[in-house]
């Protein structure tokens, strides 16, 4: 049987274009992945983002079923679940 905290997402870590890799909270990077979400065109949303209407429940479904959002041309946002040792 797995270990339950196998699958705890508190943290993230993040790749971007021209910019180092940040480690992220979950709250952080939903409030991130709001900010880049709010710049990009609804038309340019993938169809299963496109489903739901507020920014914040985009965001969400997104951070629960992907690890990456196409956010332009020769450009990346990544995202991964990461386990930090104290």
């Amino acid at each position: 049987m797995p270990n339950p905290l196998m699958y705890q997402e508190e943290h993230f870590v993040v790749l971007e274009t021209n910019q180092p890799e940040q480690f992220l909270t979950v709250a952080e990077l939903l409030e991130k992945l709001e900010n880049v979400l709010q710049q990009l065109p609804f038309d340019d949303l993938p169809p299963d983002v496109q489903k739901f209407k507020l920014v914040s429940e985009q965001a969400k479904y997104l951070i629960d079923t992907s690890c990456d959002l196409d956010v332009g041309p020769g450009q990346y946002l990544q995202w991964y679940a990461v386990r930090l040792e104290k």
